[in-house]
């Protein structure tokens, strides 16, 4: 009985938000060893993050129990990519969020709920297993912009936003911004920072393929 009651107050972080520190940890730990020179401030804060999420215990809670931390803001990450394809081909292509999997290689699956809203599901670097959150598209113009947001309560707090403009003919441009907020507050805002790098890596390289992807294979439209 005892043993349950230390194992209670020693979980002390939700499992949505130890999911969080299981992504951002591998993430950051895979991008301190892939660098030319080994990072140690990423391996060591991702070692850090990687505790967190799989014990559930932050020692920074038990500190920082009692002070009102400030919330903190969104990190935005900004992409674009042409694409030589007619922009409704683009457009329909990206409407349909369950075709991400095939270019973007940490998307295990998005899968249509029905009344615009999509599971997402990511696999996390490592083979450390998977992360899901339901989010629902919260802005749309026809062949112009296309906005999704996670849903309240989900384990990762995240939106997104696209733009398709003509590119001349047969060609598309894609502007790309991608949000998102961090744990702990205003420490985890500068975790976000320190992450920032090796996310926005991963996102650029999933938008090259997409222009990869999409430039080679041809699709069939349906109106």
């Amino acid at each position: 009985m005892n043993k349950a009651i230390e194992h209670n107050n020693y979980i002390n972080i939700q499992f949505s938000e130890r999911l969080v520190s299981l992504l951002a940890g591998s993430l950051l730990i895979a991008d301190a060893f892939e660098r030319k020179t080994f990072s140690f401030s990423k391996a060591a804060v991702g070692g850090f993050l990687l505790y967190r999420g799989v014990s559930g215990h932050c020692p920074l809670n038990k500190w920082t129990s009692g002070i009102k931390i400030p919330s903190p803001q969104n990190i935005n990450i900004r992409t674009g990519v042409t694409v030589n394809r007619p922009r409704h081909e683009v457009y329909t292509f990206w409407r349909n969020f369950s075709n991400l999997p095939l270019f973007m290689q940490h998307v295990e699956q998005v899968e249509d709920r029905g009344n615009n809203r999509w599971h997402w599901k990511i696999r996390m670097p490592g083979g450390l297993g998977s992360i899901g959150w339901n989010a629902t598209i919260v802005k749309e113009e026809p062949e112009i912009l296309l906005g999704w947001s996670s849903v309240e309560g989900s384990a990762v707090e995240a939106a997104g936003k696209i733009t398709f403009n003509v590119a001349g003919e047969n060609a598309t441009r894609l502007d790309i911004v991608i949000s998102y907020r961090a744990p702990l507050g205003v420490a985890g805002e500068q975790v976000a920072r320190l992450l920032n790098p090796a996310f926005e890596k991963m996102v650029r390289k999933d938008i090259e393929q997409f222009k990869a992807y999409f430039e080679k294979k041809a699709f069939f439209i349906k109106d």
